[in-house]
């Protein structure tokens, strides 16, 4: 499901608001002098708002911590890094359509928080560093630790567990299987197993395996790491959807 445009731009708007700064009035009958500012809200209201508007940065800036500058928290507001951080999201709300189009670039849009959440909550923190490899490989782990949770096993792990779960043959005490559709000796059902282990052989022998073993290796492109990424998703939706056969 996408992004509720209205209420996100509702919480960010909200956000701005207790975190505007002003100058305090003077109590009756003192007069100062001072470059003295405050938030308009309380600190209480402004913890509990960012706490639903991270969330929502984390989804549209995913490296918001990184690439928006917080040079200006201890000097102006410990608030800083976070209110630009809302206001790009806010503007990339309202206006990412309209730039996309504009710039000739209206294609849809692949997001890394859509994506499965067994993939997403793997990568989350390397991805917001810029570590894209390292993220890929960790939602790799993710997902077969899942995958293990679910058939209740611990080992195999990685593409002989996947050989293993989608295997045509019935399963056994110790091995149960995971099926995407109901056995029906059709050729559909063969097709959709072999295919499923393949693709997942594929994931971890072509990605995975690279991204964890070889030293020296350059860091991905995000775009590229995004890809990776998707190919896991996919694997992620089939084995949360799977029907768990035992004996």
């Amino acid at each position: 499901m996408g992004i509720d445009i209205p209420w996100a731009r509702a919480e960010l708007a909200q956000f701005l608001k207790l975190t505007d700064l002003y100058v305090p009035p003077d109590p009756p009958g003192v007069i100062t002098i001072s470059s003295y500012m405050e938030n308009r809200g309380s600190e209480a209201d402004i913890v509990a708002s960012a706490h639903v508007v991270e969330q929502i940065l984390d989804r549209l800036l995913p490296r918001w911590r990184t690439e928006v500058p917080n040079d200006k928290n201890k000097t102006v507001n410990r608030w800083y890094q976070h209110r630009e951080a809302a206001q790009r999201a806010d503007a990339a709300l309202q206006r990412d359509a309209e730039v996309r189009a504009r710039l000739g670039d209206n294609s849809p849009q692949l997001s890394a928080g859509a994506m499965h959440p067994w993939v997403w909550e793997g990568a989350r923190a390397l991805w917001q560093s810029g570590h894209f490899r390292e993220a890929v490989t960790a939602a790799a782990r993710k997902v077969n630790a899942e995958t293990q949770n679910k058939v209740g096993r611990r080992n195999p792990s990685e593409t002989k567990l996947f050989q293993n779960v989608f295997s045509l043959s019935a399963p056994k005490a110790d091995e149960p299987r995971l099926r995407l559709m109901d056995d029906d000796g059709s050729d559909t059902f063969r097709s959709i197993h072999r295919g499923a282990m393949a693709f997942a052989e594929g994931c971890y022998a072509g990605i995975r395996n690279p991204n964890s073993h070889e030293d020296g290796l350059p860091e991905l492109p995000e775009h590229e790491a995004l890809e990776q990424l998707a190919a896991f998703s996919v694997l992620a939706r089939w084995v949360d959807a799977a029907t768990l056969e035992t004996i």
